[in-house]
């Protein structure tokens, strides 16, 4: 890991130990009032929680709520983040959806956008090389911790008081948005340096080959050698694939099982911790693969990069990952959104260019997003009619925003544009779930609600 990438660690690890250890002051602070005798503190009213569920009828609230779908699943996927921070406002504030209903439509709207997204990204070559734009490799280290991270964070959720998420979501946020737009002014300032250096008649670009081929991008373009067939079918890996979507299905049916056991029963926690072999396994295999590769090619002196990350594959820096697996799924889990807030960032953060972050970012934020739709399905978290046709504004919006913005990146030849969409997507989720956070914890404060943690079981 690099100083700043140490650096930015440290600011979310400070910043969450912060946040929660917070609530221990004030939950202190709550039962000596209640010590005291006083009778302001009590449990969120559960009148607060009841579903409400808009009728799907042509209005200006529906064209508008189309038009920023639209725009958000757009701008969303390119940069690889889904845009549920974008969406679960949307739905609360000018939709009227409850917050429960908005996260599940926002999981469906995910889910759209990623899988017209995926079905693009297959049909282009690789930008640099002759390899899938999908890592698959990083999927496989990536894509089963952040589906046990969804699950956790679906867990806190019950018990984390809303005030805290928030507080958490914000410090997230701005983090990861400020790192990704000086990664953006970065990668512009490089590109900007090679274009000028090609410009010259007779000048000689440096030695930095992988970024001089990434700022060409007519590879963007499907080379007329390969038909789109061709290209879709050297992208699917198949046997990779399967081991993910076998992952999926395992996840699917334990947490359709654990919605019909009773909540902390024996059965209810033995079919929890069975999520944790599951992604360990799947995990520990990708994991120690990448190990051995990096370390024979280390010792014959071959020092080309295993798969799109050009990280060194030490136990730190692969648990470094997990970690980062498992905190991705967790705000994905409390926030509604498919985990890219977190997978985007990092995949950039340890060498992997712009296209193929988004692509593969992508890749896996379509598997967790359907896990969390199929749970909300049979949860019966959303209406059918308002999910499907707000799923289907997001499928177009994933599909065209692809293929614009890279048309627009193989004009300019510029790959930081994908970054940059990346840091204005994340920013502008830190102030629409800030405000809404913030004023409904004022509400929360004025009616002398409950500030602590909720108890786990009481609140299923």
């Amino acid at each position: 890991m690099t100083t700043t990438t140490k650096g930015f660690v440290l600011y979310l690890l400070s910043g969450f130990s912060i946040a929660i250890l917070s609530v221990f002051f004030i939950n202190k602070n709550n039962y000596d009032m209640m010590n005291r005798g006083s009778n302001l503190l009590r449990a969120p009213d559960l009148a607060d929680t009841d579903q409400v569920w808009p009728k799907l009828e042509l209005n200006w609230r529906l064209v508008m709520a189309t038009v920023i779908g639209f725009l958000g699943s757009a701008c969303g996927t390119v940069g690889g983040v889904g845009g549920g921070g974008i969406f679960v406002p949307m739905l609360t504030l000018l939709v009227g959806f409850d917050t429960k209903s908005a996260a599940a439509i926002s999981k469906c709207m995910i889910m759209g956008a990623s899988a017209s997204s995926v079905w693009y990204n297959l049909r282009v070559p690789h930008p640099a090389k002759e390899v899938p734009i999908i890592d698959y490799d990083l999927a496989l280290l990536f894509q089963p911790m952040l589906m046990l991270g969804i699950t956790v964070g679906v867990a806190l959720s019950v018990v984390f008081p809303y005030w805290l998420i928030t507080v958490l979501i914000i410090i997230l946020f701005i983090g990861t948005s400020s790192r990704s737009f000086y990664r953006a002014i970065e990668m512009w300032k490089e590109e900007t340096i090679l274009k000028n250096e090609l410009s010259k008649p007779h000048g000689t670009v440096n030695s930095r080959g992988e970024l001089l081929i990434d700022t060409e991008y007519e590879p963007l373009i499907p080379k007329e050698e390969k038909s789109g067939l061709q290209i879709l079918c050297f992208n699917l890996r198949w046997k990779r694939l399967l081991l993910l979507v076998t992952v999926w299905v395992l996840f699917t049916v334990i947490q359709v099982i654990k919605n019909d056991a009773v909540p902390c029963s024996t059965l209810y926690w033995v079919l929890f911790c069975l999520q944790f072999p599951v992604s360990v396994l799947v995990f520990g295999y990708e994991a120690i693969k990448l190990y051995k590769d990096y370390k024979k090619r280390m010792s014959t002196g071959n020092t080309e990069t295993i798969c799109e990350a050009s990280i060194q594959w030490s136990p730190l820096n692969i648990a470094f990952c997990a970690l980062c697996g498992i905190l991705g799924g967790t705000v994905g889990g409390l926030l509604g959104s498919g985990g890219g807030f977190i997978l985007g960032p990092l995949l950039l953060e340890i060498g992997v260019i712009p296209q193929v972050a988004s692509a593969t970012a992508t890749f896996v934020m379509m598997f967790s997003s359907s896990l969390s739709v199929v749970e909300f399905y049979l949860l019966k978290r959303f209406p059918i009619p308002y999910a499907l046709y707000l799923m289907g504004v997001s499928i177009l919006a994933g599909f065209w925003g692809q293929y614009l913005v890279r048309k627009l990146i193989a004009i300019l030849r510029r790959a930081s544009l994908i970054v940059f969409i990346l840091s204005g997507v994340i920013f502008a989720s830190a102030l629409t779930m800030g405000v809404i956070g913030t004023e409904k914890s004022i509400g929360m404060i004025q009616k002398h609600e409950f500030m602590g943690f909720l108890d786990f079981c009481s609140s299923q």
